[in-house]
């Protein structure tokens, strides 16, 4: 017998498992049955493409075994099967990170936390909500010893060999006193209907019940064995969508995906012609918790012929879409296509492609609360599309959205486009938009000043890591140019007459802060863009260093800084006594200062922040 530790998350799981989530403790069935189908998959798919299993006569099978007097239930499937090495990996320690980032999405909430367990990848451990001894024996397919994995959920497991017939895997529970509802059969049916009813293989139920036995004088009360199908064991993807109610996509969704919450839409299609496959994708209401993550699970799951073969493609649609759960099955491609058939194969090319287009037309079809929602899940990841998926580019920025200077909530670029086009006298066809990561900052920055002045409505850009990366690649929308204000070259609402005048008055003044600044600056310019603030800070978008930033960005380096330009406003008094001061000292206290807070206000930080501090406080001084 070998023990072992479980991983500290692991122990952390346990301890939830078995002290605090008690809220839906049933889903411990649902769990076992998902993990009991994916294994039948895998040991089909060998079974088709490996010569060693193609004679074996099989009968694929889920059994659940209720058990009054030991107080037990047994679940066994005759699939793939694990070893020791298999058992260790995949209940002893952290799979992809899975355990993890469970924890960390963990509200104290027990019924939220209840539902998030299957969307981890580690829905096995709901077991311990319901048994105080969990036995697992299994054989893998192929293998001649099998394990027997063993544990109370504490801190430790055991792992020994053991003798076992046929491949597959046993998963038995010895119920603590209080979980002895789920020995009713009526009760584990009602559990296989609700969550598993739509899986593609039988469920057979084995039980005993008291029953009358006999006839005449010689009746008398037996217990019977009994055994029955409890699920209907049909592919829901293949059948006809007019046999299909909402509530039979609904509930294939929740068993498959293990999200208690409705789905936001969903797209059955079935293509006959030249290419034949069907398809069934979901757009959960709430993203997947490792959307994000590098080593996020993939949603969509790939058949042939209603023959499972991977659900760990990433490719299978584009990434920006990883959020959409789904089924795709062909009819054309063959059984035992490799990884690397799969992301070079022409058919699934064809079938991404159709795909694609059939997500993004039913995402602009969401009623208006649906599509809000959608918005504020999967915004971000629509932006990764406009930038990686140029064959949709259009599509998708009609779905994407933003803040406005003008209104509230979120608006789509059709709509900016079409509040221009009715501002009176407006000729110009320019998107106005400011990138940068605090909302707040963005409203009240100096550089809109003007755009207020003139009644010119700019998108407020905060998710900055994104935006700066994909708003320029944009370039033109129906024909109107996306322009960054917060550049040298955005349009000023200002007559440029009085400008060239000013910039003649202000040179001496101008030269002076460029003297004063040095280096800290690329260029110090007089601009009547602002109406309330002394100065601001713009970059240069020609400089080359600009573009450099986005591939420093890209390799997860450190981003070059950006050359700033200082602009100054002649209207400002702050600015006209400076021009005319006397003092070298609180001149150059003063440019400094300009520059310096002209940053904060982008929400950019002082390269000094000890010297920005002193400045500030000898100047209030000399002002008291």
């Amino acid at each position: 017998m070998a023990k072992h530790q479980f991983q500290t998350e692991i122990g952390q799981l346990l301890h939830l498992m078995t002290h605090s989530l008690y809220s839906n403790r049933e889903i411990f069935l649902r769990e076992l049955i998902s993990n009991a189908n994916d294994a039948l998959d895998k040991f089909n798919y060998l079974r088709l493409t490996d010569e060693k299993f193609k004679e074996q006569e099989w009968s694929p099978k889920i059994n659940i075994k209720l058990d009054k007097e030991d107080r037990s239930i047994a679940v066994s499937d005759n699939g793939i099967g694990m070893n020791e090495e298999d058992l260790i990996n995949n209940l002893g320690t952290i799979a992809k990170s899975g355990t993890r980032a469970f924890l960390e999405q963990l509200t104290g909430d027990a019924k939220k936390d209840n539902n998030l367990i299957g969307q981890f990848g580690v829905g096995f451990y709901s077991v311990f909500m319901v048994a105080e001894r969990v036995d697992v024996i299994s054989k893998k397919a192929g293998e001649e010893t099998a394990y027997k994995f063993s544990s109370d959920g504490t801190g430790e497991f055991d792992v020994t060999p053991v003798v076992k017939d046929e491949h597959g895997t046993v998963v038995y529970l010895k119920l603590k006193e209080d979980a002895t509802e789920f020995l009713d059969h009526w009760r584990v049916k009602e559990i296989v209907k609700k969550y598993s009813d739509h899986i593609p293989y039988p469920i057979f139920l084995h039980y005993e019940v008291e029953e009358n036995v006999g006839e005449g004088d010689k009746v008398e009360m037996k217990k019977v064995k009994k055994s029955e199908q409890v699920n209907e064991a049909k592919a829901l993807w293949t059948l006809p969508k007019s046999e299909l109610k909402k509530e039979d996509y609904v509930e294939f969704y929740s068993t498959l995906w293990h999200d208690s919450e409705e789905p936001l839409t969903w797209i059955h299609s079935k293509a006959e012609g030249t290419l034949e496959y069907t398809t069934l994708f979901y757009i959960p209401r709430t993203a997947p918790a490792d959307i994000f993550r590098a080593d996020f699970q993939p949603g969509v799951k790939l058949y042939v012929k209603r023959v499972f073969i991977t659900d760990d493609e990433k490719e299978l649609l584009p990434l920006y879409l990883r959020f959409v759960r789904g089924i795709i099955d062909s009819e054309d491609l063959p059984l035992n296509v490799s990884r690397e058939m799969l992301q070079e194969n022409r058919i699934l090319a064809n079938i991404k492609q159709a795909s694609v287009k059939k997500i993004l037309a039913a995402i602009k079809k969401l009623d208006e609360e649906k599509f809000d929602r959608f918005v504020d899940q999967y915004n971000k990841l629509i932006k990764e599309g406009i930038y990686t998926d140029h064959l949709n580019r259009e599509t998708l920025l009609e779905i994407v959205r933003y803040k406005s200077s003008k209104v509230e909530g979120l608006t789509s670029l059709d709509d900016y486009i079409k509040r221009a086009g009715e501002r009176e006298g407006e000729t110009k066809q320019e998107i106005y938009y400011l990138i940068g990561d605090d909302e707040h900052v963005l409203r009240n920055s100096p550089l809109l000043e003007a755009y207020k002045k003139a009644d010119l409505e700019v998108l407020i850009m905060d998710d900055k890591e994104i935006d700066e990366i994909v708003t320029p690649s944009i370039g033109e929308y129906k024909g109107w140019k996306l322009v960054d204000i917060a550049t040298v070259d955005a349009p000023e609402a200002e007559n440029k007459e009085e400008l060239e005048k000013l910039n003649e008055e202000y040179t001496p003044f101008v030269e002076k802060l460029k003297n004063i600044l040095g280096d800290a600056v690329k260029d110090v310019r007089v601009t009547t863009r602002l109406t309330e603030s002394p100065s601001c800070v713009v970059s240069d978008s020609s400089d080359p260093m600009a573009s450099m930033r986005h591939l420093f960005r890209q390799m997860g380096q450190e981003e070059p800084e950006l050359p700033l330009i200082l602009e100054i406003n002649p209207e400002h008094e702050m600015i006209k006594k400076l021009s005319t001061m006397k003092d070298e000292k609180v001149l150059e206290e003063s440019a400094w200062v300009l520059l310096d807070s002209a940053k904060l206000a982008e929400g950019l930080e002082p390269k000094d922040k000890v010297a920005f501090s002193r400045r500030i406080a000898d100047l209030l001084s000399r002002a008291l």
